[in-house]
């Protein structure tokens, strides 16, 4: 430790980061360090839209720099409420696996139900398990069978993530929030803003009824083009789903 009276002198030298100050251009005070660690002010700053949008940065940087040396990978969407052993969770797992099967990483919301489903036939099959969770107050956390996993506060960052580094959507049957991911990546497609993105739902019974509004209601009324109806397939074949969903990749 110095000594203190030395301390206290003013320096004739002080270099404060780039900036070298002597004699009379020294200037008394703390060092920018002093400053920094023993300020206790107000902490509203960090609730303000500036500093938000450092947060949302760093969650694109985050997303960017873990899954850029992604392999080819295919996102599989679907209820966090299907029960394990049923028929949808049966064909998550099938759906996962076969995916690896077929060369491709698999992602989804990470959560539990369909989503955990695929991920466990992705790990099972010795594929990467990669699972994007989401900040909810009722949020479970990453399934156990994710073996690359991020956790984002923002919808909007981890979608980009989802449309970013997938090469093809796989929807079983879900609520809104797999409704939320179908439809933004629909509207992607058929305003070309994305080009070669296979969509494939997976359960004709499920599906139907929606199909069926939006060509007799959507369509019908003028609100879509009948071309629109050709952006995504509908199956109950876990095979033909895989053909469908990985057809357009390296073309």
């Amino acid at each position: 430790m110095g000594n203190p009276e030395s301390m206290r002198r003013k320096p004739e030298e002080q270099q404060l980061g780039p900036v070298l100050r002597r004699r009379g251009q020294v200037q008394a005070g703390s060092t920018t360090d002093q400053r920094l660690l023993d300020t206790a002010g107000p902490t509203e700053w960090v609730h303000t839209d500036p500093w938000r949008v450092l947060r949302i940065q760093s969650e694109f940087i985050e997303g960017f720099g873990t899954l850029a040396e992604l392999p080819p990978a295919i996102s599989v969407f679907g209820s966090a409420r299907t029960p394990a052993g049923s028929a949808d969770y049966l064909a998550g797992e099938q759906i996962g696996r076969a995916l690896v099967e077929a060369g491709f990483a698999v992602i989804t919301g990470g959560g539990p139900g369909a989503m955990e489903a695929a991920n466990k036939g992705a790990r099972e099959a010795s594929g990467i398990s990669v699972g994007l969770g989401i900040e909810l107050p009722f949020e479970q956390g990453l399934n156990p069978h994710v073996d690359l996993g991020l956790n984002f506060r923002y919808f909007f960052v981890r979608k980009t993530m989802f449309v970013k580094y997938s090469q093809g959507f796989v929807v079983l049957p879900g609520g809104l929030g797999t409704l939320d991911e179908l439809f933004e990546a629909l509207t992607l497609v058929q305003t070309q803003k994305i080009t070669r993105f296979p969509i494939v739902l997976y359960g004709t019974r499920y599906w139907s009824g929606l199909v069926d509004w939006l060509r007799d209601t959507v369509v019908a009324q003028g609100k879509a083009s009948a071309h629109d109806l050709l952006l995504f397939h509908v199956t109950d074949d876990v095979e033909e789903a895989i053909a469908l969903v990985t057809k357009e990749v390296g073309k």
